[in-house]
């Protein structure tokens, strides 16, 4: 099963590290029912797309959270087997759960497909919309126009490979 990992820099450069994503569960997106259902397509591409995009929106929030942060979005793709992820049944119809599975970890880094981030030039959009988060999640529809401006953002598809470069 491929699951999308949100990370920021900092984590990708300790995952780097240590060659493990987490030292203990994580929660990733994956194409779940849920998912499945919400997005309402039989296209595993496209439904893959939602859970690297709702990654992403877990990317940010860790962003937020961490001000020293370099201000890039990052979502490592991971294949792990298919009992490993499970879903939250609990928090099935919380809409900022759709999609959310939980890891059994931590999650060697050599089974990484590939590291989805987000190039310089969106730092400035990415950075504002990690201000604003908060505000959006209150309700503050200007709040909400600025965090989708990340969103306006493809985040760049790197090769394992790559890591050194993204995190040096």
């Amino acid at each position: 099963m491929r699951v999308y990992v949100p990370l920021t820099l900092p984590g990708l450069a300790r995952a780097h590290r240590t060659g493990t994503l987490g030292t203990g569960a994580l929660t990733a997106y994956a194409v779940t029912p849920g998912l499945r259902e919400w997005y309402v397509s039989d296209d595993i591409e496209e439904l893959e797309y939602a859970a690297l995009s709702r990654a992403a929106a877990a990317s940010l929030r860790l962003l937020a959270a961490d001000p020293d942060a370099p201000r890039r979005r990052v979502v490592v793709a991971v294949d792990v087997p298919d009992g490993a992820a499970t879903a939250d049944p609990d928090r099935g119809l919380d809409p900022a759960s759709i999609g959310e599975v939980r890891v059994a970890g931590p999650v060697p880094l050599a089974k990484a497909a590939a590291v989805h981030a987000d190039s310089a030039d969106a730092e400035a959009d990415v950075t504002a919309a990690a201000d604003a988060l908060g505000a959006a999640d209150m309700g503050d529809d200007d709040a909400r126009f600025t965090v989708d401006g990340a969103e306006d953002h493809e985040l760049l598809w790197y090769g394992v490979q790559e890591i050194p470069h993204l995190v040096g």
